[in-house]
């Protein structure tokens, strides 16, 4: 083989690794800049709600499948009174790659302190407020906001007065 062909290979077969791992925050940052609504009075965020529930009731589609979300159950949480889930994305659409879930928490319920001993996860804050402690630091809930767990990171969620719905990912993947 050329040395030129090798360097193409080696190129084309990194963007595709490349496209799994940022085709979820590529499409989280189109979904916040449409939700934003610009005025001159300076910007405010749209219902969220909204957008958390075109999710729900969404659909994945790749080659040769199609998965609607609306078939998807939610189910309870088996730790955490209050909390729900939703497994949109599993390790058997990603070849064990990452799972993507959909959280609700009701009004001042809580994921008490855990931690996964191999999983990075990340936390999109779509609606709602609280407080989250990630590593002993107490983080505030609101959103837009975003933070990351590293492995082995002692993490909780607490829902303020109005909930919180929360994008949730796992790398490698929850479920």
């Amino acid at each position: 083989m050329s040395r030129l062909y090798q360097q193409k290979h080696v190129e084309t077969h990194n963007l595709k690794a490349a496209d799994l791992r940022h085709l979820m925050l590529l499409i989280y940052t189109i979904l916040v800049y449409n939700s934003l609504n610009i005025s001159t009075k300076g910007a405010h965020i749209m219902n969220n709600t909204a957008l958390f529930e075109a999710f729900e009731n969404g659909v994945l589609r790749v080659p040769n499948m199609t998965k609607p979300f609306a078939d998807i159950p939610w189910t309870d949480h088996p730790a955490y009174g209050g909390v729900q889930l939703k497994h949109l994305i599993t390790s058997k659409d990603t070849d064990g790659k990452f799972s993507y879930h959909l959280i609700r928490i009701a009004p001042k319920m809580s994921i008490n302190g855990h931690m996964h001993q191999t999983q990075l996860e990340t936390h999109e804050v779509i609606s709602g407020t609280g407080v989250c402690v990630n590593n002993g630091q107490e983080l505030a809930y609101e959103t837009g906001v975003m933070t990351i767990f590293q492995p082995q990171t002692l993490h909780s969620v607490t829902a303020g007065d109005d909930g919180l719905q929360i994008f949730a990912k796992f790398m490698p993947p929850l479920v």
